[in-house]
């Protein structure tokens, strides 16, 4: 395999010929080693970074800060590095680090820079003629680099993210228009309600992901204020005049995203706060989807002694020691996701709250947590679509069973007999398992006729605003 030699400030150490990493890199990849996850396994966050490098070598170019032939290298080296991912295996770091995300940003530099020699000509390690600090990491820190790396990374793993979750509600709305003309009971507290449609309980699923979207969508925007001109604690030190206004402009149009500058460069420098927002809206997607679960659940709940008023699709058998029990798997893998976001959310608020002084050292936990949560929700949405609700069949007399049996029903009479009498019908059904229409017979409250009138199949579709 063979070895380059490479020096840092604290000395010499062998890095592999064949690698486009140098020292700094071999340094962390022996310092971390915490997790089973590297910076390689979020892609994305990776380009997110390399973004930041090209944008910096086209500004810098253009104020003159770094020889015209070196920013081109580097350009083109970035150009491969965002559409060759066979080099992810070049970025091998823990996802926990210290040093406030300097060894990922290191990694990248002379990634970068290595690329770039041996696009030029040169040896990798070869750094007399293109540096990872002094070119390629030329007007940056990591204090800025890094988190407008992970900012655009955030956006653009919540693009795929809100797509899931759209897909999702679109296989709601398609149930919705399926169950439409399925009558059900209503259940507060668990406890009969007033009848409703099987159609209606589906779109207010979809309506729940909708809503959770929208916030995604609206926190997600706050990402793309980034601090990229702040450098070292946000006062811009080592940037050429003009640099903050160019390097935005560029780093907007190589990534075609709305890019701006945040007001403050010294306060977003150390402020998490919108990671924490954007989290927090994760988290609300979460619980809106363990929402949905949960309620799969209890709705399928059976065969013969639950609700059984929807029939999920048959996964894997269900026991190891009950003959012909299926369980509803699919929903329960939902809520497990969905617990881990909510942990998420506590390391991603409590990463904020370490913030010290000019700077948070912490963004790479908050990185890797975010990262999950996104993968975890996206694949929660797809597959719940893909092996659950797709699938999903209702058992209409179950569900009008239950309504023709319910003493919920009673709340329709209210206009005739009176709360304080629906009471008293109330109870004596619950004591002696007679139906709501038995005992409004027996307390001459209604004739038969006007009874039927009120609960015919035509009538309780009206009452739910059926058609």
């Amino acid at each position: 395999m063979g070895y380059r030699k490479e020096v840092d400030l604290l000395g010499e150490l062998n890095v592999p010929n064949h690698a486009y990493y140098g020292i700094h890199t071999v340094r962390a990849m022996n310092n971390f080693t915490l997790s089973t996850q590297t910076n390689s396994d979020t892609p994305d966050f990776i380009r997110g970074i390399v973004y930041v490098k090209k944008a910096s070598a086209l500004a810098n170019k253009k104020l003159g800060t770094v020889k015209p032939e070196v920013a081109d290298a580097i350009i083109k080296a970035c150009d491969i590095l965002l559409t060759d991912d066979s080099y992810l295996n070049q970025f091998p770091i823990d996802a926990f680090q210290g040093g406030a995300g300097t060894s990922l940003n290191m990694n990248v530099n002379e990634v970068v820079a290595n690329v770039a020699l041996e696009i030029s000509g040169y040896s990798k390690g070869d750094y007399v003629h293109i540096n990872p600090n002094d070119h390629v990491n030329e007007s940056q820190s990591t204090n800025d680099a890094y988190p407008t790396g992970l900012r655009l990374a955030m956006y653009k793993c919540s693009e795929d993210l809100i797509e899931s979750a759209l897909y999702l509600r679109d296989g709601l709305m398609a149930k919705a228009e399926e169950f439409a003309s399925v009558l059900k009971m209503g259940r507060t507290q668990l406890q009969d309600a007033v009848p409703m449609s099987l159609g209606q309980e589906y779109a207010a699923f979809a309506n729940l992901i909708t809503t959770a979207v929208e916030d995604v969508r609206e926190t997600r925007r706050s990402l793309l204020s980034v601090n990229l001109s702040g450098t070292a604690i946000g006062t811009g030190v080592n940037t050429p005049k003009g640099y903050g206004k160019v390097v935005i402009e560029e780093l907007s149009r190589v990534t075609g995203y709305p890019c701006r500058l945040a007001d403050n460069l010294i306060a977003a420098t150390s402020d998490l706060t919108d990671f924490v927002k954007f989290h927090a809206t994760l988290k609300n997607l979460a619980v809106k989807l363990s929402k949905i679960a949960n309620d799969l659940r209890l709705l399928s709940s059976g065969p013969r002694a639950g609700l059984k008023e929807i029939n999920l699709p048959e996964l894997q058998a269900g026991s190891s020691i009950m003959p012909a029990k299926v369980n509803p798997v699919l929903p329960e893998a939902v809520n497990n996701a969905c617990f881990k976001v909510y942990g998420n959310d506590v390391t991603v608020t409590a990463a904020a709250d370490a913030s010290q002084l000019q700077l948070n050292a912490m963004e790479p936990v908050v990185a890797q947590a975010t990262f999950e949560s996104i993968m975890l929700l996206k694949n929660a949405c797809r597959s719940l679509q893909d092996k659950c609700v797709k699938d999903t069949t209702a058992n209409e007399a179950y569900c009008l069973n239950y309504i023709l049996n319910s003493v919920g029903i009673i709340t329709y009479l209210n206009p005739v007999i009176g709360h304080g009498e629906g009471d008293i019908v109330g109870r004596i059904c619950i004591k002696t398992g007679k139906s709501v229409k038995a005992v409004v017979l027996e307390r001459n409250l209604m004739t038969e006729e006007e009874f039927d009138e009120y609960f015919n199949l035509d009538a309780l579709r009206r009452t739910v605003g059926l058609p």
